[in-house]
């Protein structure tokens, strides 16, 4: 798809929070992103392609369809994208195709509550803080819980 042809495109994609699918012209998925801003973020990949790596040039070139998917915010996003990349395994996506999720942190529902840092969320009336776009910034607020309520 070139700048010209995405043109028709960009009208339709709302200024809001939510997925993006890249499929190419068989209607394969071939890249799942999230998005604060769809238009924006979409935008992005179609202009100044010169900055673009080989891989992104590559992808962009191959794309023939956008669909989206908007969501309240930007953490249901980050939810849907992890989602949808380990039920489609996109073949441009390199992070979270294997068994790897977003970063939380767990404080567990016991008498003394354990705090520590997940990437599995499970539902047995713990409290989880996140998801964490960057496993760094959840060591960060981890360490600042830990210095705040020593145990």
């Amino acid at each position: 798809m070139t700048s010209e042809e995405f043109q028709s495109y960009r009208e339709a994609l709302p200024s809001q929070p939510g997925i993006y699918k890249y499929l190419n012209e068989q209607q394969e998925i071939i890249y799942i992103g999230k998005a604060k801003d769809l238009r924006k973020r979409v935008s992005s990949y179609f202009a100044n392609s010169q900055q673009h790596s080989n891989r992104i040039k590559r992808m962009v070139h191959f794309i023939s369809n956008i669909e989206f998917v908007i969501v309240d915010t930007e953490q249901d996003a980050f939810l849907l994208e992890n989602s949808l990349i380990k039920k489609y395994l996109p073949r441009y996506n390199v992070m979270l195709k294997d068994d790897k999720t977003y970063p939380f942190i767990c404080i567990k529902n016991e008498p003394f509550p354990r705090v520590f840092f997940t990437r599995k969320v499970i539902k047995d009336g713990s409290e989880y803080l996140g998801p964490f776009t960057s496993v760094y910034n959840a060591k960060i607020v981890l360490d600042l819980l830990k210095n705040i309520f020593p145990l």
